[in-house]
């Protein structure tokens, strides 16, 4: 798998690199981009084997806010079919291995995942990357854990965890902090099993009653603002764990794009200064994803398959930001002058930054300047 091969035409400065659920853990946890969520219940196999959506490197199927709990079973027996039809057509040499997107489970419970894991073959359990575990919190996060440890070590396969922290005890600001500490000393003790940590933004949204429309972004919701916030302070130290930034809920899939007609515009400052590039739905999710990287988030959960190569595009970097983290890893110490002369460049205080860079860069490329981003966007 290797983001972007919808756009065969374009040329990165570097392109980005192939990864699979192999990929070392401290690479992979930067390439899952925009990761779609799928109700469990739903046939996926004809999308995935024909390569359907544009920029599908990676997937998650729901048995939980997707399902009702009636629907579970054949939620459950649907996944299954699906794995075995995709190793049967790898078998027969029918699909690549190299196509398959990183494929993740949203179990419902820890009682659910065990029964779920339980039914899984080896030949299954080799397509999947992992799975999220919801409403992730003190009481459960042992539990979760212990498990998919057991599961790693019986199974001889790598299989992540990707805990969702969406709970009321982290939404209100009087048991936030304990709570937060508390989940990290037990994800701590399995890190390598940790490929990202994700954010219930809908979720503390619901806690206060509140949801941001299509045209301003999370950040602009104080209370949910304030969780988010909380939550990198806590898990993004020293490049300790990936954070996912929040479900963009809107989407339109019937305008026509004008990335034609508009093939020098700076994306950030269109979306920033609102000036229209595409629809509302595809300019937001744009904006909230500028904000996103400011913040530190790495990646983010989307419900349409539209948004693919928006937010995937948006993660590449630029040559600049490059040649900067390229220098401040390979300086000693102290301040330099950046290549582009218009910055200082600090060893110490810029390092973190610069891996993380480094990281997108292998993830999701190196493009020339902010006005590829929308040629990287186009099809072709």
């Amino acid at each position: 798998m290797r983001h972007h091969q919808y756009n065969q035409r374009f040329v990165f400065q570097n392109p980005p690199e192939d990864f699979d659920k192999y990929t070392e853990r401290e690479l992979l946890q930067y390439c899952l981009g925009a990761t779609m969520y799928m109700p469990g219940t739903k046939d996926f196999s004809e999308a995935i084997l024909t390569n359907k959506y544009a920029g599908l490197t990676s997937m998650v199927m729901c048995f939980e806010d997707a399902c009702a709990a009636s629907e579970v079973p054949m939620a459950e027996e649907n996944a299954l079919n699906l794995l075995s039809l995709i190793d049967h057509k790898i078998k027969n040499e029918e699909f690549s291995y190299s196509n398959l997107p990183l494929i993740f489970f949203r179990v419902r419970s820890v009682e659910q995942f065990k029964h779920f894991s339980s039914m899984l073959n080896r030949e299954q359990r080799k397509l999947i990357t992992g799975f999220n575990f919801p409403k992730f919190n003190q009481s459960n996060a042992e539990q979760y854990f212990i498990h998919l440890s057991e599961l790693n070590m019986k199974s001889g396969e790598v299989l992540y965890g990707m805990p969702i922290i969406e709970d009321r005890a982290v939404a209100y600001k009087e048991s936030r902090m304990a709570e937060l500490i508390g989940i990290k000393s037990i994800i701590d003790q399995y890190q390598d099993l940790v490929l990202n940590i994700r954010v219930g933004g809908t979720d503390f949204s619901s806690c206060f009653g509140v949801r941001r429309g299509i045209n301003y972004t999370i950040y602009d919701v104080l209370t949910v603002s304030d969780c988010l916030l909380d939550i990198l302070n806590i898990f993004t130290r020293d490049n300790d764990y990936t954070v996912s930034g929040p479900v963009w809920e809107y989407f339109q899939i019937n305008s026509k794009m004008k990335f034609q007609q508009l093939p020098k515009i700076s994306v950030q400052d269109h979306v920033l200064k609102r000036i229209p590039i595409v629809n509302e739905a595809v300019d937001g999710i744009m904006r909230e994803l500028i904000l996103d990287k400011a913040n530190g988030f790495i990646g983010k959960t989307i419900i349409h398959p539209t948004h693919l190569k928006y937010v995937n595009a948006m993660y590449a970097v630029i040559l600049e930001e490059y040649n900067d983290a390229i220098q401040i890893m390979n300086t000693d110490g102290g301040v330099v002058k950046s290549e582009s002369a218009n910055k200082m460049n600090e060893a110490k205080p810029h390092l973190n930054w610069a891996k993380k860079i480094h990281m997108r860069a292998k993830a999701f490329g190196v493009i020339r300047d902010e006005a590829d981003y929308a040629k990287l966007f186009c099809e072709g």
